[in-house]
């Protein structure tokens, strides 16, 4: 496990940095970084430092907070679960004390269901596993000017279908009769799909 200090001391990059400036993205360069996945926030934080972020990184929600009520930060990067907690609990805090705080959920449980949740919680994105910084970067500073660049591999026209059936139900309670209902489908039809495992991407 890091040492604690290790943990919250800021690095820059040394190099100029590639594509936006941070700065004149949110104002500030400083993110936070969250992920308990010490080997990858390692190697996330290089990645974005050389975009030209400050990093801040913490392995726990714990962590973050201690960084969060010292330093105002334009953007985080939240891994979804943690030990000590969710990243959605999170997000209403950081955007308390770090108002207009540019923040990506990055998870290795990705459904539609939850990037909708994410986006609703006030996340600019919602990223799967495995992820790389520069993607990160991307997703944190596109703005409403234009759109990110498309996904190097995005979901199958199936894997969309699966995912949407999937949230209806969640949304009906797991209720297959009410489900198949609402999308027009004979249940039987429906409870083949949802006996399925997902479609590959």
């Amino acid at each position: 496990m890091d040492d604690l200090n290790q943990l919250h001391r800021p690095t820059e990059a040394t190099s100029t940095p590639v594509g936006p400036d941070p700065r004149q993205v949110a104002g500030t360069a400083d993110l936070l970084l969250v992920d308990d996945d010490g080997p990858l926030r390692r190697s996330l934080a290089r990645a974005l430092e050389r975009r030209g972020f400050v990093v801040h990184a913490a392995e726990s929600l714990a962590q973050g907070r201690e960084l969060l009520a010292a330093k105002r930060f334009g953007f985080a990067v939240l891994d979804m679960r943690l030990e000590d907690g969710h990243a959605m609990s999170f997000i209403s805090e950081l955007q308390e004390r770090s108002p207009g705080v540019r923040a990506a959920i990055v998870t290795g449980y990705a459904n539609i269901a939850s990037a909708v949740a994410a986006v609703k919680q006030g996340a600019v994105d919602y990223l799967a596993k495995p992820v790389d910084g520069d993607e990160i970067a991307d997703a944190l500073l596109h703005t409403r000017d234009g759109l990110p660049p498309p996904p190097e591999a995005p979901m199958s026209p199936d894997r969309v279908r699966w995912e949407h059936i999937q949230r209806v139900f969640e949304q009906c309670g797991r209720n297959v009769s009410e489900t198949a209902r609402r999308l027009n489908m004979h249940r039987r039809t429906l409870q083949r799909i949802l006996n399925k495992r997902a479609p590959r991407e």
